[in-house]
């Protein structure tokens, strides 16, 4: 999944990210237009939302806050890459401080405990904080497999730590439980489950692979002599 530069993206997106209409205020619509598309066809393209952000930046009449918490949500489901953080960096101070009469400070709040959570690999508690709130619901509304995006990604980052794991431990990091969990874990992530139903059972790659690491120092005799006649004159 390449979040920087998608082949889903259209020509006349390059065109604005790579010339000088990225300056251009008529540009935000298209831009716009743009992560619609991407948050119904499940992709991403972080390069070309980090550059609506700078637009917005450039534009603050034009600033729209639902815009913001998609493009914010999108880049969740890009995790353990730091385009979350990228993309809130480029988002105005001012709309960033709490005000009781604003709801976008709260939400980014919100996102940003998620985002906390999904790095610290606290994947629980990421599910459990989900459905703690209403408000969430709302910020992922329009992020078409949102809750599905996340679970491949959790899928792939415990395939590059395990070989095998309980299913009740996978079972709270995915957020499922019973068949749906035993449905994505075979059908989904391609594992297989022992016949007690306790454990499943991850293919070997590259990264959960054992690997055989050899440590060589280069020690040479007058490294030896050295020590010798350094320990020589400290007792005489």
């Amino acid at each position: 999944m390449d979040s920087e530069d998608p082949q889903e993206r259209p020509d006349d997106v390059s065109n604005i990210i790579n010339g000088l209409e990225r300056y251009n205020p008529e540009a935000v619509g298209s831009l716009e237009d743009y992560l619609r598309y991407q948050c119904e066809n499940r992709f991403t393209d972080s390069n070309a939302n980090r550059t609506l952000l700078k637009l917005y930046q450039l534009n603050p009449d034009r600033v729209k806050d639902e815009v913001i918490t998609n493009i914010l949500v999108k880049a969740l489901t890009c995790f353990p890459s730091p385009q979350f953080t990228l993309a809130l960096h480029l988002i105005p101070p001012s709309l960033l401080a709490p005000n009781p009469r604003a709801e976008l400070p709260e939400a980014i709040a919100k996102l940003r405990e998620l985002s906390n959570q999904l790095q610290g690999a606290q994947y629980a508690r990421f599910w459990a904080t989900i459905d703690s709130d209403d408000l969430y619901a709302d910020l992922t509304t329009d992020i078409e497999g949102f809750e599905e995006l996340i679970r491949v990604r959790i899928a792939t980052l415990i395939s590059h730590a395990y070989r095998e794991i309980e299913l009740s431990v996978l079972e709270q990091w995915l957020g499922l439980e019973g068949q749906a969990a035993l449905k994505f874990v075979t059908e989904t992530a391609g594992w297989k489950v022992t016949d007690d139903g306790k454990v499943v059972q991850i293919p070997r790659n590259p990264e959960n692979e054992a690997k055989k690491s050899e440590v060589r120092e280069d020690v040479n005799v007058d490294m030896f002599s050295r020590v010798i006649r350094r320990a020589w004159e400290e007792t005489v």
